[in-house]
């Protein structure tokens, strides 16, 4: 099959999202839309899965237009996509998930389980996807669930398969498995469309690559002969610093202390284990492994979203094992959190309300019980203008803008302050080439101007360039304290994996 985008235009108000957007994929092949967040590759994608009408331009399957008012018009035609935020039901099981909304039924309507699963397994097999239809999905790693998602679209018989940004939420491993599930796919005739802003992947998978850019497309490029470089720079219009650039630290007084450090769950079980260290000011120490470890238990107990078992936290000598997260806030730290969507930000208010969230009720913004909006947003406009947020306007809905803006409103409202610590988590996880430059730019200047930072991160290359100090976190402990500049990602990964390489350097 042979899908054609036409002169694609999509307007909202405000912004044009697309603007004559012209594409072509041929199944058994993989197609990779680059760009950075805002760009309008998940709108143009919305397009064709019938979720979006366009303005303008038509949508062609082996040169027949298509019209697709619902994502059902499009799953009829064969197209299928596998959403960044999966779209499951999380007490349901792998079978109940797969078949829903095309169940199997007997007799009175009543779903035929058996069927659900025999078909699970049976695509499964197929594409060596490896999945138990009797798995309750909240119970699964989100790799394995977006496998389910994948059966989802290939129970529909779709041809060609859209993955939006499917590997924001992956760990290293989970990356490379999802990469060899997209061989298997095109291998058997499917079309794959391959929405990421990482340079390296798009590299590594596709056939082709389509840049685009403020809603057009700059470019197409031959993966085999293109560079990370040129396709940075033709996603953002200008070069990109891929490298982080900072000079050496001048780490100064301890800031965070943590001893002893204990977290465990509702259930009893042990997340965070005896974890001790120091963060100083002017440094950035980091945290490596590998997803569910104990890192996120570790940055909930530190900024007060979680209950420490036992063990104690101080800043700058004072105990705050025991204070809440506004009693954290007020004495120095910033918190951007791994999630924005469930703990960053209010989708429902807008970029300027989000942007003074943690803080209306300072004395700045608030007289009494009255928020003083004139105050609130002439700091809305002036973070705007500094962090480079791409929105209509600071009353619209932060919860409509690109993951990397909205990430972007979370960095601006965090470090817009002055600060003792801030601790990053997953800082830059699904965000572009243009805003990971920024971000990076940002924190490496608050490391600069005194303050002592803590970079939790599965990025392995991102997690060791910005660190000064490097902890790696293996089944909730701290196995290894490494020198980042001495260490190679083989022996830092080893370290993640629960293994200890004789050659790695301890700081």
């Amino acid at each position: 099959m042979k899908l054609e985008l036409r002169g694609i235009t999509k307007r909202f108000p405000g912004v044009v999202a697309n603007d004559n957007v012209n594409l072509t994929l041929n199944t058994g092949e993989v197609l990779s839309l680059i760009g950075e967040n805002g760009a309008g590759k998940s709108t143009l994608m919305s397009v064709l899965y019938g979720m979006y009408k366009p303005d303008e331009g038509d949508i062609l399957l082996d040169g027949s237009p298509k019209v697709f008012t619902s994502p059902a018009d499009a799953i009829a035609a064969g197209i299928g996509m596998v959403h960044q935020h999966f779209m499951l039901v999380p007490v349901f099981t792998v079978a109940e998930n797969v078949v829903l909304g095309v169940e199997p039924t007997g007799a009175l309507g009543k779903l035929h389980i058996d069927e659900a699963r025999r078909m699970v397994r049976e695509i499964s097999d197929k594409y060596s996807l490896d999945l138990d239809p009797d798995a309750v999905i909240e119970d699964l790693p989100v790799g394995v669930q977006q496998r389910v998602e994948i059966v989802k679209v290939l129970l529909r018989d779709a041809k060609v398969v859209v993955f939006d940004e499917p590997t924001a939420v992956l760990t290293p491993s989970e990356i490379i498995e999802f990469f060899e599930i997209v061989k298997t796919l095109v291998s058997a005739g499917r079309g794959v469309v391959f929405i990421t802003h990482k340079l390296k992947e798009a590299l590594n998978i596709a056939d082709r690559i389509a840049v685009l850019r403020r809603g057009k497309v700059v470019g197409e490029v031959d993966p085999k002969t293109a560079t990370e470089s040129q396709i940075a720079e033709m996603m953002v219009g200008r070069p990109v610093q891929l490298i982080v650039n900072k000079n050496s630290a001048s780490a100064g007084d301890v800031v965070l202390k943590v001893t002893d450090l204990t977290v465990l769950d509702a259930d009893g079980r042990k997340h965070v284990e005896n974890v001790s260290f120091e963060v100083r000011a002017g440094e950035i120490v980091g945290v490596a492994g590998v997803q569910g470890n104990g890192q996120t238990e570790l940055v909930e107990a530190l900024t007060g979203l979680r209950k420490a078992t036992g063990g104690t936290i101080t800043l700058d000598g004072k105990d705050l094992t025991h204070s809440n997260p506004r009693e954290r806030h007020q004495m120095g730290m910033a918190h951007i959190p791994e999630d924005r969507q469930r703990q960053g930000l209010v989708g429902g208010l807008s970029v300027a309300e989000n942007l003074v969230l943690t803080r209306y009720h300072d004395d700045q913004f608030s007289h009494g019980v009255v928020v003083d909006w004139d105050a609130a947003n002439a700091i809305a406009d002036t973070l705007i203008s500094e962090y480079d947020i791409r929105t209509p306007s600071k009353e619209t809905g932060v919860g409509t803008l690109s993951g990397g803006n909205q990430q972007k409103v979370i960095v601006a409202r965090e470090l817009s302050r002055d600060l003792r610590l801030t601790i990053a988590a997953q800082p830059t996880r699904g965000v572009d080439v243009g805003s990971i430059e920024y971000i990076h730019s940002r924190i490496v200047k608050e490391r600069d101007a005194g303050t002592a930072v803590l970079i939790v991160s599965t990025e392995l290359e991102e997690v060791m360039a910005l660190s000064d100090r490097l902890l790696v976190m293996y089944r909730g402990r701290v196995v290894a304290e490494l020198d980042p500049k001495k260490s190679t990602p083989m022996e830092v990964g080893l370290y993640m994996a629960g293994s200890r390489p004789d050659s790695a350097v301890n700081a």
